[in-house]
C-alpha cells in the first residue's frame, strides 16, 4: 500500500507545469492615442495566451527604441535573478510615426541591432485608424489624417474612449486588407514604407494570435 505522503509527493511531481504566457511589451512614441488603442485592443481580443503591456514612457524614435531595449534588459536581468521566465518580454515593439523625424534611420538601425521590432506608420498612427473606415491611396499629411478621423468620429481626439475604440475596431478586418494592399503597392514601386503605409498590423496580428513565436 502506498502511503498518503508518498501519493501526495507523486501528485506534486507529476503536476503539469504551466507554460509561461507570451509577453509583449509595446513602447510608443505617442503619449495618448497609441497607449489607449493598444490597451483597448488587448482587452478586445481576450487572448489568454498573451500578456500585453504598454509602457507609459514615450519619446522620439531613437528614444523609444532605447526605452524598449532598456525595459527588455531590465526584465531579463530580473528574470535571471528570480529564475522566473514569466518575467521575460518575448516580443518588444517600438511604435513610431515617420512624421518629420530627421533621425528615423538611426532608430531603425538601433532597433535592428537590439532585436527590437518596429511598427512604423507613415505619416502617423492615425493612418492605421483611418484605414478602418476608408481607403487611403494618396500621399497624406499627418494633420490631414487627423482631421479625416474627425469626419468619421466627430468626437475623435487623441484620447480614445471605449465607445470610440469599438467604432474603430468594427472595421479591423477592412483595415488589415487596406494596409496590406498599401504595402503590396509600395513594394511593387520599390518603395516600402512610403507614405501612406503602416506596419501596425504586424503587431496587432501578433497580439491576436498570441504572439509570433
Amino acid at each position: 500500500m502506498v502511503s498518503r505522503g508518498r501519493r501526495d509527493a507523486d501528485i506534486r511531481r507529476h503536476k503539469p507545469k504551466r507554460e509561461p504566457k507570451h509577453r509583449i511589451l509595446i513602447v510608443a512614441e505617442g503619449k495618448a492615442t497609441e497607449r489607449h488603442y493598444f490597451s483597448a485592443f488587448r482587452q478586445k481580443v481576450k487572448n489568454p495566451l498573451v500578456h500585453v503591456e504598454v509602457a507609459r514612457e514615450t519619446g522620439v524614435p531613437v528614444t523609444v527604441v532605447e526605452i524598449a531595449k532598456r525595459e527588455r534588459d531590465i526584465a531579463a536581468q530580473r528574470a535571471k535573478e528570480e529564475k522566473d521566465e514569466n518575467l521575460l518580454w518575448n516580443e518588444v515593439w517600438a511604435v513610431i510615426d515617420v512624421d518629420e523625424h530627421p533621425n528615423l534611420e538611426a532608430a531603425q538601425k538601433a532597433a535592428t541591432e537590439s532585436s527590437i521590432r518596429m511598427a512604423v506608420s507613415n505619416p502617423c498612427f492615425e493612418l492605421w485608424l483611418l484605414l478602418h473606415f476608408q481607403d487611403q491611396r494618396a500621399h497624406i499629411h499627418r494633420h490631414k489624417a487627423q482631421s479625416m478621423m474627425r469626419q468619421h468620429l466627430p468626437d475623435y481626439d487623441k484620447v480614445l474612449d471605449g465607445k470610440s475604440f469599438d467604432r474603430i475596431h468594427a472595421g479591423y478586418e477592412d483595415a488589415l486588407r487596406r494596409a496590406r494592399e498599401l504595402a503590396e503597392e509600395a513594394a511593387r514601386h520599390g518603395s516600402p514604407g512610403r507614405n501612406p503605409s503602416t506596419g501596425v498590423p504586424a503587431l496587432t496580428e501578433s497580439i491576436r494570435a498570441g504572439g509570433a513565436r
